[in-house]
């Protein structure tokens, strides 16, 4: 019986080289697409915001939560705190420049709001893969899969209420109950849609090991 601890190339593959390239996407894919969003829906429409930024956290942020539910916490952790530094850098520089292209000069890479996305990410990963610890039962994945992620949804807006920089609290503070929405709705989906993607995925190796 061949050792599923073996550590080999489809290993590196899944668990390395695929999340960079579709972190890398994801992060580039959110701020190109949410100004054309903006301008169809209109500024104060949410949906500009969730089918961009929201979709890239879903994506980028299902990574670790997938690996943690179907390999195990460390897998899971050690993924999040890799998708979380890319976004964390993708939209540090994102925001730089967009307040830069508007004569205001901030330096997002200090606002511990995007810092946070990095231990967001490792929570994310960590608490799905203990939780479920390896468990093939879709009520547990989707259980571990939800705690994780209202968890880390809930530092992330607790970090934006209290320590971001001022631009980023300021949209906090103005509308509290709609910036909890925003940081909420992505990962509540996210929550959901992982744990089905896992169980399948997990149901084919059951089968096909």
């Amino acid at each position: 019986m061949a050792d599923s601890g073996k550590f080999t190339l489809r290993t590196l593959l899944w668990g390395l080289i695929i999340p960079l390239i579709i972190g890398f996407l994801i992060a580039i894919w959110g701020p190109v697409i949410r100004t054309s969003l903006m301008n169809y829906f209109g500024m104060g429409s949410p949906i500009p915001h969730i089918l961009s930024f929201g979709f890239a956290q879903m994506v980028i942020f299902g990574i670790p939560l997938f690996l943690g539910l179907v390999w195990n916490k460390w897998a899971g952790g050690a993924s999040g705190f890799l998708m979380g530094s890319l976004y964390y850098l993708a939209m540090a520089g994102y925001s730089t420049v967009a307040y830069l292209s508007f004569g205001q000069t901030w330096n997002f890479f200090a606002d511990a709001g995007l810092v946070a996305y990095i231990p967001v990410g490792i929570l994310t990963g960590y608490i799905a893969g203990a939780l479920n610890n390896k468990s093939f039962s879709f009520k547990r994945m989707l259980g571990a899969s939800l705690t994780a992620v209202i968890f880390a949804g809930l530092l992330q807006f607790f970090i934006n209420y209290f320590y971001a920089l001022e631009p980023n609290r300021n949209m906090t503070l103005g509308d509290p109950l709609y910036a909890f929405f925003l940081v909420m709705l992505p990962n509540i989906i996210m929550g959901i849609l992982v744990p089905i993607v896992a169980r399948i995925s997990a149901g084919s190796e059951l089968s096909h090991p």
